[in-house]
């Protein structure tokens, strides 16, 4: 094994990539470290999409300097950057070449190459405004000042990552210990976790083990980054569909599941009793068809082809038309809620939220596309925030603001306040009332036995969410709705708006409709085919 007194940028290059596909392959585990028991645990994948964001701008970059491809990189990862922990890995990565940028050769020496991870983590903290301990920035923190204050005794690079995933492991065990929501769901922080994949990948390379895709096909002579460029380029199709399953009771997801995996990338699979949704990208969309279609009937289908979709946001005309004063930009998912958003003023909705946050390219493409002097995005997830934010200085000439709304609910309930008439600023203040106002409630069902904040969970049991903390869990989908109604509804509350899922019967929704009025006789119901997956029912109360 080779030892590096130094790195070259073609090594720290392998380093990367090599980074970026542990995490990919390792992504379902990430993912699983959700704390909360919902069936939405998105942390590794969007991480690993940003990751490979980054990677897919530098895996062809020919350049000896080490600054051009960390500077290469750190672009690539602000505008792939999804969720709020892809968001914190892109400003761990953007703060790894400020601390390299000022190099006078294209090598870095030991000393360098610790700077770099004591700047990665600086700016990280920076990025977030109000920065919590036990998540991934306590990892990289830790790790970062323990191989700062060893730094006379390390000869190599290999020394300094040895001691660095050490102590990174170290800090990621005591997660728990500073988080009482980790220790209570059993888990440990999985936006650390993550960031542990990246390094130890590093580390792999620096150590000669190359590795490939784990979906890549396995007679394929590639190496691991041409493996790398065809799940980038190739998989152009979002493709994303519900099949009615036939014989849900012995419906067994792991099979079908696999297949799909091998066949394209950003693979969600979501059952919720007799349906079946699936989001895959990938090149062969009648593949994936053919193998959900063996067990049911498919209720909705779609399929983008995302180059053309890019292709056609470069290559548009730009401004032709006279900019319009004030625009709305909403992240929502399901068809109904999407609708409704739309009527009630939204120019452009971002497909996605739930399982699927938009990155920041997205967020800049949607500014791009409304061709306004001012625009409000409402991210409606408080995954989404981060990408949102980081989108604002990577616009000219447009008057950007973010609401921080975190709920389809909260999102809802801004938009019955906002003025076109008035300035950004106002509707920001007015809208931002709002969503201190409203409670927003979700049920869904849990995907594991658990224990939260002394609710006992079953696996299967749907869930009863208000303003984020789970309240009431048992075996009946209507008897959850019913405790999260009966604990959100006071002799106050105004207006009751609730959105139903895929799944919910009509007959259901009027008994909820039924029991709001019993609880408080004066409330006012209003019901909304929201057609979203996942949650089957998203309530908000104002």
């Amino acid at each position: 094994m080779p030892n590096y007194t130094v790195l070259s940028a073609s090594t720290l290059k392998k380093m990367i990539i090599n980074g970026a596909i542990n995490l990919k392959n390792n992504q379902q585990e990430i993912d699983s470290l959700n704390v909360f028991p919902v069936p939405d645990g998105d942390t590794g994948t969007n991480m690993s999409m940003t990751m490979m964001s980054g990677v897919k701008d530098i895996q062809n970059l020919e350049t000896s300097s080490i600054v051009d491809i960390c500077k290469t990189l750190s672009r690539g990862l602000l505008m792939g950057a999804r969720g709020n922990s892809g968001v914190i890995l892109s400003q761990y990565f953007r703060g790894f070449y400020f601390g390299l940028k000022d190099l006078s050769t294209n090598e870095c020496t030991v000393k360098d190459f610790i700077n770099a991870l004591v700047s990665g983590y600086e700016m990280a903290y920076k990025a977030v405004m109000n920065p919590v301990e036990g998540t991934i920035l306590t990892v990289v923190r830790e790790s970062g000042e323990f191989v700062n204050a060893n730094i006379d005794k390390y000869k190599t690079v290999n020394e300094v990552m040895d001691d660095y995933i050490k102590q990174a492991e170290i800090s990621l065990a005591n997660t728990p210990n500073i988080l009482p929501v980790l220790k209570e769901a059993n888990v440990v922080d999985s936006g650390g976790a993550g960031f542990i994949k990246v390094a130890k990948g590093m580390k792999m390379a620096l150590e000669g083990e190359i590795l490939e895709l784990e979906s890549a096909n396995e007679s394929s002579s590639k190496s691991g980054i041409q493996s790398l460029e065809d799940v980038n380029i190739e998989f152009g199709y979002c493709t994303e569909f519900i099949v009615n399953l036939k014989n849900k009771e012995n419906f067994d997801v792991t099979p079908l599941r696999s297949s799909l995996s091998l066949i394209g990338d950003s693979l969600v699979v979501v059952q919720d009793d007799d349906l079946l949704k699936i989001h895959v990208h990938t090149n062969t969309p009648g593949v994936a068809l053919n193998l959900a279609q063996e067990h049911g009937e498919f209720i909705t289908l779609k399929i983008e082809n995302m180059r053309l979709q890019h292709s056609e946001i470069i290559n548009e005309p730009k401004n032709q038309a006279p900019k319009k004063d004030m625009a709305l930009i909403a992240v929502c998912f399901g068809e109904g809620i999407q609708a409704t958003f739309k009527e009630l003023g939204v120019d452009y909705i971002i497909d996605g939220g739930q399982t699927m946050n938009p990155s920041t390219e997205d967020f800049v493409n949607a500014i791009k596309a409304v061709n306004a002097k001012n625009v409000i995005i409402i991210p409606n997830n408080s995954n989404v925030i981060l990408a949102a934010e980081q989108s604002v200085s990577l616009v000219e000439d447009v008057n950007v603001g973010v609401l921080k709304a975190k709920t389809i609910a909260s999102g809802y309930a801004s938009l019955m306040v906002y003025d076109a008439s008035v300035s950004l600023e106002e509707n920001l203040e007015a809208m931002k009332e709002a969503v201190s106002n409203v409670i927003s409630g979700e049920v869904t069902y849990a995907v594991r036995d658990t224990e939260i904040s002394g609710v006992k969970i079953k696996s299967g049991d749907y869930m009863g969410i208000c303003n984020g903390k789970i309240t009431t869990s048992v075996e009946k989908r209507v008897e959850a709705a019913k405790n999260l109604l009966k604990d959100s509804i006071t002799e106050d509350t105004a207006i009751v708006t609730i959105f139903y899922g895929l799944g919910v019967e009509e007959e259901e929704v009027s008994e909820l409709e039924a029991y709001c009025n019993e609880l408080n006789s004066d409330v006012e119901v209003e019901v909304i085919n929201g057609k979203q997956d996942i949650y089957s029912y998203i309530i908000a109360f104002e």
